[in-house]
């Protein structure tokens, strides 16, 4: 158990800075020195925190790692089909072991718990946190109270960030406050608190770094400060709320965790610092977010120091897990309803172009107008590079290094305005239909949903036809025929809108298990998850004509009949795709589907020690 708690005090690196060669005795000056000889001022403090910027604010991170990564990391949810075959499963089995073998030199280099979007059974971090917090105690002599009191803040925000994606893979979890001494047995193996009490404790460190937290540290707005705190904060609060609401835990918690996030969401919004007012796809495939109005913390990528991956797989030539056709079905008319009863020409016609024209601006800007067989849907997304990266799909042999391999520079948006405001929406409906909060009113929806329906188009957007999306009106919230009959229209729209913006990024399945939707991805129950848009195969795939994909290629017509290919019908391959050789996901176990069990080991490991640890209750 040691080695998994105990993250021993850990070397501090400066973000992807390589270790200086030693001189003679001179201590590394990119290293972390526990004495009374480090903890000197606010610069160390600094330097001990950057090495959870890696982990916890990693963007599109590094090279070709897919740790917390948008497109290429997230994509375990009802959005994304896994590939051809059979889709991908849930855990079914109780794992041999889950803990995370922490090496002190190795802290930036351990794997996420993808099907959770979460940690795995490691409490390294924490460790980390705590003890920061302990140094701060111990050398506050160094500090002004102001500089104490923001670097308290940041431990405290970084404590709670770490439990955060604890409790998002398995619920109740220990507790921890302090560093924890290795020789005391009891506080070691410890058994899991309830989630409540850990979230409480997740409230109260944020509650305290927003409080005290630099709105700007050593003037620089890309280290950890106010904002970003509050921002996440939000997130974290959305998240916890209508998990206890929706798992019908705890009413209170509820209510104190969704009134906080609509407290830490006013934060960043009464600042007057964020805005919606550049073009989606500048969020994402600028070389330079510095002073974008919309990001509220990103991170910057420049060659020789740090590269990513995450545009190459944007470029139309590396091959993407595509979205499926149900999730296409949720993007809304520009005339702000359902495709069902939307009165704008061909908004029944899922064919990529037309969908590109006929639907939200998000949506053009996240994918190809056109089919893609890189693609394992034939719906390939452009979101994560820009205009230029996605012009050389059919040039390969004139697209500059940065657009392929892991070479890609382009800036990554950690946190960004527009989550915020659809936080702050969502926790007030719910506060409203749930909590005798007070009602939703036009002024919200016009200051959070029409706000970012409002977005500035690009020029090339413009020239393909696409226009802004009508303003939601809560005096006539659209009529969607496929709305869960449980779920309000408002909150309906209000998750719509949230799927349509964060594509590919961190929110689809956290969203659906805090609402207790794990449901959505029964393939069995929910067909469209295994088909993609309507493909003209003649006219828009012609190299399928092969005999390669007789008996292999399927599309579905209106009717619901599907037609294979038999190497003498091509020309009736017209249709919604079939994913190649798709499968459903075996059957699942909804309540197991939502927490993680621990592993053999790590129980085993406590009964050495005549110690329980018990396992998550769905598992037991």
């Amino acid at each position: 158990m040691k080695k998994y708690i105990l993250a021993i005090f850990s070397v501090a690196t400066l973000a992807l800075a390589t270790g200086c060669e030693d001189f003679l005795d001179k201590p590394q000056l990119d290293k972390v020195e526990d004495n009374s000889g480090f903890w000197r001022n606010e610069s160390d403090f600094r330097m001990y925190s950057v090495e959870f910027y890696h982990w916890f604010l990693g963007g599109y991170n590094t090279g070709y790692v897919l740790n917390y990564v948008p497109l290429r990391g997230y994509t375990f949810s009802d959005d994304v089909i896994s590939g051809k075959g059979p889709q991908e499963n849930f855990v079914s089995t109780v794992p041999s072991k889950l803990a995370v073998t922490v090496d002190p030199n190795k802290l930036l280099n351990q794997e996420w718990y993808r099907q959770y979007s979460g940690e795995k059974w490691n409490f390294g971090w924490v460790r980390k946190a705590n003890v920061m917090i302990e140094r701060l105690e111990q050398y506050k002599a160094n500090l002004s109270d102001a500089a104490y009191k923001h670097w308290l803040g940041v431990a405290r925000f970084f404590r709670a960030y770490a439990y955060f994606k604890l409790v998002c893979s398995f619920g109740d979890v220990p507790y921890f406050d302090k560093p924890v001494d290795e020789t005391n047995i009891d506080e070691m193996y410890k058994d899991r608190d309830d989630r409540g009490y850990v979230m409480d404790q997740v409230y109260e460190d944020l509650k305290y770094a927003i409080e005290n937290t630099y709105e700007k540290d050593n003037g620089s707005t890309q280290y950890v400060n106010k904002y970003l705190i509050a921002a996440l904060a939000s997130r974290f609060m959305l998240f916890e709320g209508t998990w206890q609401k929706y798992h019908n835990l705890s009413a209170e918690r509820a209510k104190k965790y969704l009134e906080f996030c609509m407290e830490a969401s006013q934060v960043v919004m009464n600042s007057g610092k964020y805005s919606c007012t550049r073009d989606f796809h500048s969020i994402f495939g600028s070389d330079d977010l510095a002073g974008h109005p919309e990001v509220i913390f990103y991170r910057h990528y420049v060659t020789a120091k740090a590269t990513h991956s995450i545009a190459s797989y944007s470029n139309g030539e590396e091959t993407q897990n595509g979205v499926s056709l149900q999730m296409l079905k949720s993007f809304i008319c520009n005339d702000g309803k359902p495709y069902q009863n939307s009165s704008v020409e061909n908004a029944d016609d899922f064919d990529m172009a037309m969908l590109a024209k006929t639907r939200d601006p998000r949506f053009e800007s996240t994918f190809y107008n056109f089919p893609l067989s890189s693609s394992y849907t034939m719906a390939y997304a452009n979101k994560f590079t820009s205009r230029e990266g996605t012009s050389y799909w059919n040039n390969i042999a004139a697209r500059p290094g940065k657009y392929g391999g892991l070479l890609n520079e382009n800036d990554a948006p950690v946190i960004r305005y527009a989550e915020v405001l659809l936080d702050w929406i969502e926790a007030k409906a719910e506060l409203a239909e749930s909590y005798n909060g007070s009602a939703i009113t036009q002024t919200d929806i016009d200051n959070t949903i029409n706000v970012i329906r409002n977005r500035p188009l690009d020029q090339e957007a413009i020239d393909k036809g696409v226009q802004k999306t009508a303003h939601l009106q809560l005096a006539s919230l659209p009529n969607d025929p496929a709305r869960d009959s449980d779920v309000s229209p408002l909150l309906w729209e209000i998750r719509r809108e949230r799927r349509m913006e964060f594509v590919y990024e961190h929110t689809r399945l956290l969203d659906i298990k805090r609402w207790k939707k794990i449901e959505y991805m029964d393939n069995n129950k929910y067909p469209d998850t295994m088909y993609g848009p309507w493909v003209n195969f003649p006219k828009d795939v012609p190299t399928y004509e092969k005999e390669e994909y007789v008996g292999i290629l399927t599309v579905r017509k209106p009717d619901g009949s599907e037609v294979t290919y038999d190497g003498s019908n091509w020309n009736d391959m017209v249709g919604y795709f079939k994913v190649l050789e798709v499968k459903p996901r075996d059957a699942f176990d909804y309540e197991k589907a939502y927490m993680s069990p621990v592993g053999v080991q790590e129980i085993q490991d406590y009964a050495d020690r005549n110690k329980v640890l018990s396992q998550t209750k769905a598992w037991r």
